[in-house]
């Protein structure tokens, strides 16, 4: 373009002044749907300097208006003619640049995204990344650059790939499959892949609305340690033991202690030398304190029925625990504080593990509420719905009286002796 004709140019849509016009102009040209002309439009909210410039680019008497109808193909006879652009389009590109069409930047992108899929081969993998929700946390991951989405693909099905596994810990399987005992840490991107896999194949153990601590980091790091165990692999294998009592095995182990005193496992010997539980058929009796268990230790010792303990809302051991004797054919028997997060906690244990309300009904909280101290215990907190027993919920709203699970221990004794 001459330097002539690029004064003029500026002259009929250039300068400051005109600037938002161009832009709005630009806007009509990005939003063109695929293979289709902007023929024209109507263009409102202009000022006067922007009205007087697309009037004197379409022939029109000057008298203000703050809307115009723009016959595209009028603007590209009039740049044509005046012989400084093209068309409207060019005229914009030349003052302010190229113009990218959406609509096919949107084909063309969708089109890169969906290589990525079908680069990827894990099951689980695809299956994750086919909807909507698991590609928008790919591309979040990847910062919406499909070649980095790839790489991250490719990262993670290397460590899908050895899963389930046999109590390896997390950083030795980060170590070996990608060389960085870090790479899997909460919060990093293989991991969050990884974890979102996971959370589809293996059955859901934590629900938001019932977990108990407010800390939300502590939460999200025992539901990840939690979905980590259940593929077999450790994350502070030794945190929050299991608690139990006299569980049988079909083998000689015995955690260091004799019959009748408490025990211990980790997860990390739940998972990598698993008991084989005995108690198929049997009643297993599952509290929700470590209070009880040893109140139950001292009073029936080595002829107190078997017994676990959850310990508030059950970790990643006391989950595998739980489900070990599940699938081992255990009767899980629950009972807890009837109080708001004892509810919770019952929730989680019936709803995941297949256990039975132990003397967890409203009819037992009206027995117990007739030998509760004069001094009670109020009721706090949010409202929880047993989803056992509805009336449960609607017994404790009405007389808003909390009961320790400790001080029901001479009931509960009960059904625990002479086993």
């Amino acid at each position: 373009m001459s330097n002539a004709a690029e004064e003029r140019l500026r002259r009929l849509l250039g300068g400051d002044h005109l600037a938002s016009l161009r832009k709005r102009l630009r806007r009509r040209f990005e939003r063109a749907p695929l293979n289709s002309a902007v023929e024209s439009f109507r263009i409102g909210d202009l000022t006067a300097p922007e009205h007087a410039a697309l009037a004197s680019l379409l022939g029109r008497p000057q008298h203000y208006a703050n809307s115009l109808r723009i016959d595209v193909r009028q603007v590209d006879a009039a740049f044509r003619n005046s012989g400084v652009a093209s068309s409207l389009r060019d005229a914009l590109e030349r003052l302010d640049g190229p113009i990218a069409n959406l609509a096919i930047e949107r084909v063309q992108s969708q089109a890169l995204w969906s290589d990525v899929i079908r680069g990827c081969n894990q099951p689980g993998l695809v299956g994750l990344l086919e909807d909507p929700a698991g590609l928008g946390l790919l591309k979040r991951l990847a910062k919406r650059e499909p070649s980095a989405a790839s790489q991250l693909c490719r990262r993670a099905e290397a460590v899908l790939q050895r899963l389930p596994a046999n109590g390896i810990t997390r950083s030795q399987l980060a170590a070996e499959v990608l060389g960085d005992a870090h790479a899997l840490d909460s919060g990093r991107a293989t991991a969050s892949i990884v974890m979102a896999v996971c959370r589809q194949a293996v059955p859901r153990t934590y629900d938001d609305s019932m977990e108990e601590s407010p800390d939300e980091e502590k939460q999200n790091g025992e539901r990840d340690r939690d979905i980590w165990a259940k593929v077999g692999v450790l994350v502070n294998e030794l945190a929050r033991p299991a608690l139990f009592l006299n569980l049988p095995t079909s083998e000689t182990e015995s955690y260091g202690r004799p019959p009748g005193e408490p025990a211990y496992a980790s997860l990390r010997v739940l998972l990598r030398s698993s008991p084989a539980w005995n108690v198929a058929g049997r009643e297993v009796y599952v509290c929700e304190n470590a209070n009880l268990l040893s109140i139950a230790a001292d009073r029936w010792g080595a002829n107190c029925a078997p017994m676990v303990c959850t310990d508030g809302m059950p970790a990643a051991a006391q989950r595998c625990l739980l489900s070990q004797l599940a699938s081992a054919g255990a009767r899980l028997q629950y009972h807890g504080d009837f109080d708001w997060p004892g509810l919770r906690i019952g929730n989680h244990v019936m709803r995941e593990h297949g256990a039975q309300p132990w003397r967890f009904r409203a009819e037992d909280y009206e027995v117990a509420l007739r030998a509760a101290p004069a001094i009670a215990a109020p009721l706090a907190g949010q409202v929880v719905d047993a989803v056992w027993d509805p009336a449960l919920t609607k017994a404790m709203q009405r007389h808003r009286v909390s009961i320790a699970e400790e001080g029901l221990a001479a009931s509960l004794l009960v059904d625990l002796g002479d086993c």
